[in-house]
């Protein structure tokens, strides 16, 4: 199991290959970032506790979820010891159940390598939406059964196939500290954001 008390920086690549399950959709995690609270000037929890962030600063093992540009929704895990901020950004997954449920999320424009590439859309995905902010993330030993349904009021993680080699590199889409090797991915798969080398 994942310990979740331990900084962002060391979750993050535990977090590749772990299957999240949310209501009826199931997805396979590829690409993550880490955020390092008040000590990473990228991350929301930089300037101290506030209500937007407030989650960061709790208990480990939820669901930090915030509005992206006003539109999208994207998810973080919360780790590093209660009080002390940090969170594993969600870039992107692969689908694996409840494609129907997706699709009528995502529309039938995108293929389904990118249906849950980039923050927003894996948000989406999901039906992540600003309610679920300080979502009690539990961790199953068990393998996932599709058969088996999950609430939507829970976030499930298991632990999938281990990935044995991945990738680490600057995080994309922030101006600050952004050099910082942060983020984590899969290389070569079509469900990551570019580059993926």
């Amino acid at each position: 199991m994942i310990d979740f008390t331990q900084p962002a920086n060391i979750v993050a690549p535990q977090l590749l290959g772990a299957v999240l399950r949310h209501g009826p959709v199931t997805v396979q995690l590829t690409e993550v970032e880490a955020y390092l609270g008040e000590a990473d000037p990228a991350s929301h929890a930089y300037n101290g506790p506030t209500p937007r962030c407030a989650t960061m600063f709790g208990p480990p093992s939820h669901l930090y979820v915030y509005a992206s540009y006003g539109i999208h929704r994207a998810g973080n895990l919360v780790c590093s010891p209660d009080g002390t901020a940090g969170g594993v950004l969600m870039r992107s997954a692969r689908v694996l159940g409840g494609m129907d449920v997706v699709r009528e999320r995502r529309g039938i424009k995108p293929v389904d390598e990118g249906l849950a590439r980039g923050p927003g859309n894996l948000g989406s995905t999901l039906g992540l939406d600003l309610h679920l902010n300080g979502l009690k993330l539990v961790q199953v030993d068990e393998p996932f059964d599709l058969n088996v349904p999950v609430p939507d009021d829970a976030l499930y993680i298991h632990e999938g196939e281990n990935v044995s080699e991945f990738r680490v590199g600057p995080r994309i889409g922030i101006t600050k500290n952004a050099d910082a090797p942060l983020r984590f991915w899969i290389p070569g798969d079509k469900t990551v954001t570019y580059p993926r080398r």
